[in-house]
């Protein structure tokens, strides 16, 4: 018995060490709600599809706070392995000097398969640096995109279609009014919608030095004549009532929701939203253009996050995150993340198996970002951005937009001052960028 029971301990030692000896890997994130439940089952699903790593998810807050965390928690050498960053964050990751390591490196190193071609090249290019090098790698991506109430359409006696150009946009405004509708159009996210994925629909860039990608030492060109041209439309359309401004994150999307809005620019995520609502009869289209500038419509950018590999780490760990991330490739893994979010998947292949499994078919226009996203090659002017401390800089454009929706400033001071202010930040960014 004593023998049995000494065998039945030493069993249990073993099986003790060897569930000890799974690497942990710790991803801090700032999904929460239905979207923290959709990140936490693909952690669980990897977690569950090998023993050797855990991924262990953990919500930190906001964006800001989480990056701003993170680079705290590097400072004391407790940093997490993973690191959730949205996509104004790229060039402040990168100029973390020693605190990342660049997801090709972390690829490479453990020879798991990785190809930057296998991505859509809007959302690849926004993470990749002049060399062909990814720096992070591409997670929850999305694209603003167009969006109209067919029944608001048609009580305004207008064919539930979609203005393609802004001058229908207009025509199209104009009876909407006419015909009673108290909130025509809004927006979410004014400077990502109106600023830089115009820009890039358009083919004119926001800043120099590639919309620095190619450089810290950028300046803002959000004053060219137009930017003007749009912004001063959108101030006369809120003049006359038929812009209704919402705010500076997704409130526009509610207002859309709930039938308040005829139409309203938003994240392709939204799309979520508004199935929900079973009484709302919608459709998603692309970004009104304006006809008459040279090569428009070209492509929209990417919005989201990206996931960073943090420095400091033992090897053993880095393979277990280049695993991570393999996983996370594979097509129907994607697939499953892109139908269950709305967000699109940022492989190719991800994309054919969505449109093969019927989803696209059964949902109308779920594929629409995807095709927006990759209407044509991207160009220096629509590969994407890359500003530092463009969280403080989108700020600034923001105020300034508020100024003209309000009548407060006309389009083109509003501009000039949003470009002096910008390159205040840059500057700033730029000084400690080469301490």
């Amino acid at each position: 018995m004593r023998i049995q029971s000494l065998a039945a301990l030493a069993c249990a030692g073993l099986f003790a060490a060897t569930a000890h000896a799974q690497t942990e890997i710790r991803w801090w994130h700032s999904m929460g709600g239905a979207l923290g439940e959709q990140l936490n089952a693909l952690a669980g699903k990897f977690n569950d599809s090998q023993k050797e790593y855990k991924v262990v998810p953990v919500f930190k807050g906001t964006y800001p706070e989480s990056m701003t965390a993170a680079i705290a928690a590097f400072r004391a050498g407790d940093a997490p392995h993973i690191l959730q960053v949205f996509e104004v964050g790229t060039a402040t990751m990168m100029a973390a000097k020693g605190a990342i390591v660049p997801v090709t490196k972390v690829m490479g190193d453990a020879k798991e398969p990785f190809d930057p071609n296998a991505y859509l090249p809007t959302v690849s290019g926004y993470y990749t640096d002049l060399q062909g090098n990814m720096l992070s790698f591409p997670f929850n991506s999305s694209t603003v995109m167009f969006y109209i109430n067919h029944d608001a359409f048609k009580k305004a006696g207008l064919a539930p279609q979609a203005p393609k150009t802004w001058k229908e946009f207009q025509a199209a405004a104009e009876k909407l009014k006419a015909a009673g509708q108290q909130c025509v159009y809004t927006t979410s996210w004014p400077s990502w919608t109106h600023i830089e994925n115009f820009s890039a629909w358009h083919n004119v860039p926001i800043g120099t030095k590639q919309n620095g990608m190619g450089g810290f030492d950028t300046q803002f060109t959000i004053n060219s004549p137009l930017h003007v041209r749009h912004v001063a439309m959108l101030g006369e359309l809120a003049k006359k009532g038929m812009f209704t401004y919402a705010g500076r994150t997704n409130q526009g999307d509610g207002k859309f929701a709930s039938g308040e809005c005829a139409m309203v620019t938003a994240s392709a995520g939204a799309q979520a939203t508004f199935r929900k609502n079973s009484k709302l009869d919608w459709s998603i289209n692309f970004m009104p253009y304006y006809d008459d500038v040279k090569g428009a419509p070209q492509n929209s950018i990417i919005g989201g996050a990206s996931l960073w590999v943090m420095g400091g780490k033992k090897p053993p760990e880095y393979k277990g995150v280049a695993k991570f991330f393999a996983f996370l490739s594979r097509p129907e893994v994607q697939m499953e993340w892109h139908v269950g979010t709305g967000y699109v998947p940022i492989t190719l292949a991800a994309y054919e198996l969505t449109r093969k499994s019927g989803f696209y078919d059964k949902n109308p226009g779920a594929d629409m970002p995807v095709k927006q996203l990759t209407h044509k090659p991207p160009t220096p002017n629509s590969k994407g951005l890359r500003f530092g401390n463009f969280v403080q800089g989108r700020e600034v454009i923001e105020e300034e937009l508020e100024a003209v929706f309000a009548g407060s400033k006309d389009a083109k001071a509003a501009l000039d001052e949003a470009v002096k202010r910008g390159n205040e930040v840059l500057r700033k960014f730029e000084a400690a960028a080469s301490r």
